[in-house]
């Protein structure tokens, strides 16, 4: 399989650089954000290499010395540039055991390397320390090297401590919010007051009073300050506010019919599936999902630093995408690409597109304003919640044909749906700030990816199961009232859920036990293999499953994107006065595990996100602006909700890695609402699943 991080990037001086004094330098183009990629990626060199973890250092990507990677998104880090880099240093070390067998007059086959060290069978020996000035690395990778087999593994396949826990723990300045070059200014931007709105007049007189203010930057409706202290900058942003006037308009709409709109606005479908017509049938069952829009809900609010010197800009972001927002900022700057270099500094935890791009573009159009000085942009959590894109809202259409005896011979799902994909990079999707300034930019409804790359609104929208008849509809939205873009498992989310719901309803229909009743319908060994041992580990066979007991199990299963990890997850929820989930057992396949402490923390972590969205989030709005902008408003799940989460590891070392992060998003989400079924007797479809949700399903 062609590796597209390889592909674009072929030359190992990009990937890597071994030093003379010991150490060796690894460039990804993945990012940190939380996720632990970095240290897997080490793993990986220092295993193809054969030096000792404690040698690798892992750069921060940057667009002047990184490859070009793209995002960090779709859990790919691992696939791709973990893949690229065992390529890259198994040639490496080819390259270094060839200079080495001149010199050291034996074949290359009989040399042996420990920990960099390259040592004859007659005890002569050299290192890739001595020979790292002599061996080049600027040309494309030396054909015919194999990385190591598996069962020659030492590093890969153990858990290692993280490389970016220490400062974290120690309190040491890593984020990008410690960030302080001498003489960094403060900057703050003033949001319109929604949608829509447009600045009437702005009196700034008491802005420009404020002490240490430096500059008041007004472009268009885009609106910022510079001061020399923070506190100054606050008060300043204060002032400005009070100071403006806005024309303001209706321009979203209904929040409590939001389902009628996603099926009412105009569409363009596309058919992602469709396996013909099914047997014939004498019965339905059809059932409707929705889900709301959702934040990134970031603990820290976004931060975004720039400096311009002259006509070049250098810019901090812990985007996921620093080329692609390379690319915006060139664009809408007009400026060369040599003139910017983008540099990842990591930020709070995100797995989406979340305001990281905005906010480093904030920084660009107010430092601009104070050339040679480097301004620092930090959102507010008003800000973070309101005008960050959101996980698109949802509504999918499941209606399944049953013959006499039960049997599915017809599946049919469609999804309503704005796209899933508004990255910065192509003009179709500018930053917010360049839609509020002049010369603004007008952005394009959010696309979708194609389902080859993954898909967007349809990702997991194809069932797993051996289903005849399937056919497979998304119907992308023309229009998109909030911004909406990529957010952790995309459609993966509310199309496990539903998918995975129906399913359970026709095991109750079919008298069948849930778990049995899939294994009936999967042909697949691998996804077979993670359903029985979530099973098994959940006690599934020895635990009571009385339907309106109060208290019930559930499953569900995936594999992300249909071609990533395998995850099915037990949930065992209790239902009185609210949905309080338990316990969670979360089983998963994915192929050659890198770090298991790693994906370990993976799972839990999707496990939990998809536990804090099913039954707590949603996004809140009126005609005009979104209104859940505090964590009162937004509520998320907290550390006393936090239930017990146990995660059984299917190790295949012989199959290539597949990506953690998002696998168990989809599942947990459909055990959790299939558990519910059995504590309440009630099947909730509309998330969240929150106490008003519940009593609606009970008056429907």
């Amino acid at each position: 399989m062609t590796n597209p991080s390889l592909t674009t990037n072929p030359r190992p001086d990009r990937w890597l650089t071994i030093t003379p004094d010991g150490a060796v330098i690894v460039r990804s183009g993945k990012v940190e954000l939380g996720q632990g990629v970095l240290t897997a990626l080490s793993q990986i060199a220092a295993e193809e290499l054969d030096v000792d973890p404690s040698r690798i250092r892992m750069v921060p990507a940057a667009t002047d010395i990184s490859p070009d990677e793209s995002y960090t998104a779709g859990s790919l880090s691992v696939q791709h540039s973990g893949g690229a880099l065992r390529a890259v240093c198994a040639s490496v070390r080819a390259l270094f055991l060839a200079e080495a067998a001149v010199r050291l007059g034996v074949p290359g086959d009989e040399l042996r390397v420990t920990d960099g060290d390259i040592c004859a069978p007659d005890g002569r020996r050299t290192s890739y320390w001595e020979l790292a000035e002599v061996v080049p690395l600027n040309r494309d990778l030396a054909p015919g090297t194999d990385p190591k087999q598996p069962g020659d593994y030492r590093v890969v396949g153990s858990s290692m401590p993280r490389v970016d826990v220490p400062d974290k723990v120690a309190g040491r300045r890593r984020f990008i919010h410690d960030l302080r070059p001498d003489g960094m200014l403060f900057g703050r931007v003033l949001r319109p007051p929604s949608r829509g709105a447009v600045l009437v007049s702005v009196d700034d007189s008491a802005t420009r009073r404020v002490p240490g203010v430096v500059a008041v930057v007004r472009n268009g409706s885009f609106l910022g300050v510079v001061a020399e202290r923070e506190e100054n900058a606050l008060r300043a942003f204060a002032a400005l506010r009070a100071g403006t006037v806005w024309k303001e308009e209706d321009s979203l709409p209904d929040e409590h019919h939001l389902a009628d709109f996603l099926l009412s606005a105009p569409n363009e479908e596309t058919v992602l599936h469709d396996a013909g017509t099914g047997g014939p049938a004498v019965r339905s069952v059809r059932a409707r999902f929705f889900r709301p829009y959702l934040a990134h809900a970031s603990i820290a609010p976004s931060c975004g630093l720039a400096l311009w010197d002259g006509d070049r800009l250098a810019v901090w972001s812990h985007s996921q995408g620093i080329y692609k927002l390379h690319a915006a900022i060139c664009r809408s700057q007009e400026l060369a690409p040599d003139r910017v270099v983008v540099q990842h500094v990591e930020g709070a935890g995100c797995y989406g597109h979340n305001a990281a791009d905005d906010a480093a573009y904030d920084a660009v159009l107010l430092a601009r304003a104070v050339p040679g000085r480097t301004v620092q942009v930090v959102w507010t959590r008003e800000d973070e919640l309101g005008w960050a894109p959101l996980g698109p809202a949802m509504v999918v259409d499941v209606e399944v044909d049953l013959d006499e005896d039960g049997r599915v011979q017809g599946w049919r799902h469609d999804v309503w749906s704005n796209g899933h994909a508004s990255r910065p990079g192509p003009a179709s999707a500018p930053l917010l700030a360049a839609t509020h300034v002049e010369a603004a930019e007008t952005p394009q409804p959010a696309g979708d990816p194609p389902l080859q790359n993954g898909g967007g609104s349809g990702r997991n929208a194809v069932p797993l199961y051996d289903l005849p008849g399937q056919v497979v509809r998304t119907h992308r939205l023309q229009t998109m009232p909030l911004h909406t873009s990529a957010l952790r498992a995309l459609g993966a989310h509310l199309n496990v859920f539903a998918i995975e719901s129906v399913v359970d309803e026709l095991a109750v229909l079919a008298g069948a036990d849930p778990v049995e009743y899939r294994l009936g319908l999967l042909g697949d060994e691998r996804a077979r293999a993670v359903l029985q041992a979530a099973a098994e580990h959940a006690g599934w066979g020895s635990r009571p499953r009385d339907v309106g007991s109060g208290l019930g199990l559930g499953v569900g299963l995936a594999r992300y994107k249909n071609r990533g990890a395998y995850c099915a997850v037990v949930a065992e929820v209790e239902a009185e006065t609210h949905v309080r989930v338990r316990r969670l057992t979360v089983a998963v396949d994915v192929g050659l595990v890198v770090n298991p402490d790693g994906v370990v923390n993976q799972i839990e972590g999707g496990a939990l996100q998809a536990l804090s969205w099913t039954t707590k989030e949603q996004v809140r709005f009126d005609a005009r602006t979104v209104t859940s902008r505090t964590w009162e408003e937004y509520p998320i799940l907290t550390f006393s909700e936090v239930p017990p989460v146990d995660v059984v590891l299917l190790d295949r070392p012989a199959d290539p890695s597949l990506g953690a992060g998002e696998a168990s998003i989809g599942p947990t989400a459909a055990a959790i609402g299939n558990a519910l079924y059995v504590a309440t007797g009630l099947r909730v479809r509309s998330l969240p699943l929150t106490p008003e949700n519940v009593i609606a399903a009970m008056e429907a």
